[in-house]
């Protein structure tokens, strides 16, 4: 398990996005800082040199580090009939020999000597994603498909590069996945009440929603 690239976006002028946006990311030629960036709506992204726009959305501690498997990259190329390179779905962290969506919440990597990362959460699909890609109906089918990658906290900030090994040093005893968290707040809400075996290593707006949700059927 190893990291391909390590993706940074500079913030740029889209016709498909409000305002700039840091979608379109590139990997860096050498080593990168990783720190939590603060609370959502005032921290963006946790990558040194890396953009997050819209801090309505996206980016702070909880979505820090967006993760996409290579091998998620290779079936896209493949269905879409187009090359794929690394950092093309606006992912921080291209990995290899790792099943991202299907990582569960609270799951720990390390990367490199010193960086340990949570997941939180999948990769909820938006306007700017589905403008960049330029592809009809990009929003359903990528939801369709419901592999969606890693949103992922800092644990312990670290410097990682190209090339760094991955090792997953805590892996929950529970079944919920970034997937399954997915399809729970987007297609699936009757999933909600399992996400709640992820206790607070889950993204606050996932486990508010499944709270919601319990509360309201008393499930």
């Amino acid at each position: 398990m190893k990291l391909l690239t390590v993706n940074l976006g500079r913030p740029a002028a889209a016709a498909y996005a409000d305002g700039l946006t840091g979608i379109d990311k590139r990997p860096a030629d050498g080593p990168v800082r990783v720190a939590d960036p603060g609370p959502k709506g005032i921290g963006g992204s946790g990558l040194a040199g890396d953009s997050v726009c819209d801090l309505r959305h996206h980016g702070g501690s909880d979505q820090a580090v967006y993760a996409f498997a290579r091998e998620e990259l290779d079936s896209w190329e493949k269905e879409l009939g187009r090359p794929l390179p690394n950092g093309s779905f606006g992912e921080n962290l291209t990995t290899s020999g790792i099943s991202v969506s299907h990582a569960r919440i609270g799951e720990r990597w390390r990367v490199g000597d010193e960086l340990v990362l949570e997941v939180t959460a999948g990769r909820i699909p938006c306007r700017t994603f589905a403008g960049h890609l330029d592809e009809r109906g990009w929003v359903k089918r990528f939801t369709r498909e419901a592999a969606t990658g890693a949103y992922l906290r800092v644990i312990e900030p670290g410097t990682i590069r190209a090339g760094d090994p991955v090792e997953i040093v805590h892996r929950p005893d529970h079944e919920v996945t970034a997937a399954l968290q997915f399809r729970a707040v987007t297609t699936e809400r009757d999933l909600l009440p399992r996400l709640l075996a992820a206790g607070s290593a889950l993204h606050p707006e996932a486990l508010r929603k499944a709270r919601e949700y319990v509360a309201a059927r008393g499930v």
